[in-house]
């Protein structure tokens, strides 16, 4: 069992991090953590962006991506073999996280771009089914594949390969309904590690602060904790609410069950539910009478 759980490490950037993601997946599920919220809409939306960015958008984007940059760059393959692998790792980690930081700011305050984010924070749950859901363009224009491919071309795929394993293991914990950062909390002697912890990278006591459908009881903060892997940048940037407690309820207030099709792909294809903003001439963002998330309609104050 200890040989399983270094290899499922040792390999955390290819099949560890799946196998992984299935084993606290399916702790989460026999806990019934996400209680009766995981209907078969639901269970279809996470499966598929769960499977197609691994599956068709990642693979795609990397084949096409080795095959062109030959002709843009020809010598600059292995360029950057040079560099020392914890200096690369340590560059590219800030470079990816703090752009990633400000493209999921933006689907927040933008108002054009929040349906293409609206479908990750649609789940009236938190847990690693739900971690990677996203609307297929959200992912489409997701800076890290793109990054990585380039990376790996000049020389730098094993800092970049470590870097993006270590993200997702970092953020799927975030995401998940298994509060591990808990006992930091309870404990005293561990505060002082918990006062670092919490402001150096996202912890479900954090994050799931953010996906609070409501921040009336003053734990949910929709309107900021917007860190992937570094909760530093909401720190830096006075985004950051830290309360070492857990909302009481997720998702948006004016979620109306949309198909999972549309919540993948629109605008490709749209909801029939009436008044969405998934549906055809639905609006932009829901009216404040609809119970939006206030930080969405407060761009039109």
């Amino acid at each position: 069992m200890v040989h399983f759980i270094e290899e499922i490490f040792r390999n955390l950037n290819g099949w560890g991090l799946t196998a992984l993601t299935f084993i606290l997946g399916f702790a989460e599920f026999s806990l019934g953590l996400y209680g009766k919220k995981w209907n078969t809409n639901e269970k279809l939306l996470d499966i598929a962006c769960y499977t197609l960015p691994k599956l068709v958008v990642g693979p795609v984007i990397t084949y096409f991506g080795l095959k062109v940059l030959p002709l843009i760059l020809p010598h600059a393959k292995n360029e950057f073999t040079w560099i020392p692998f914890i200096f690369g790792a340590l560059i590219i980690a800030i470079y990816d996280d703090l752009t990633q930081y400000w493209y999921h700011r933006l689907h927040h305050q933008v108002p054009f771009m929040w349906r293409f984010h609206r479908t990750h924070h649609s789940a009236p749950y938190m847990g690693m089914a739900m971690a990677s859901r996203q609307n297929i363009i959200y992912t489409l224009f997701f800076s890290q594949s793109y990054v990585t491919t380039v990376l790996v071309y000049l020389g730098l795929g094993y800092p970049a390969l470590f870097v993006k394993g270590l993200k997702s293991l970092i953020t799927k914990l975030a995401h998940s309904s298994i509060k591990w950062d808990k006992p930091f909390y309870e404990n005293k002697w561990l505060h002082p590690v918990a006062w670092v912890l919490e402001r150096t990278i996202s912890t479900p006591a954090t994050h799931h602060a953010h996906h609070a459908d409501s921040a009336d009881d003053g734990v949910g903060h929709y309107k900021g904790n917007f860190g992937n892997m570094f909760f530093l940048w909401d720190i830096i940037f006075g985004t950051a609410l830290i309360t070492r407690q857990y909302p009481a309820a997720y998702g948006i207030k004016n979620y109306k069950g949309e198909e999972w099709y549309a919540q993948l792909l629109w605008p490709i294809f749209k909801s029939k539910k009436e008044g969405s903003e998934l549906s055809v001439n639905g609006p932009e963002v829901a009216d404040e009478d609809d119970e939006v998330e206030p930080e969405i309609a407060l761009q039109y104050a």
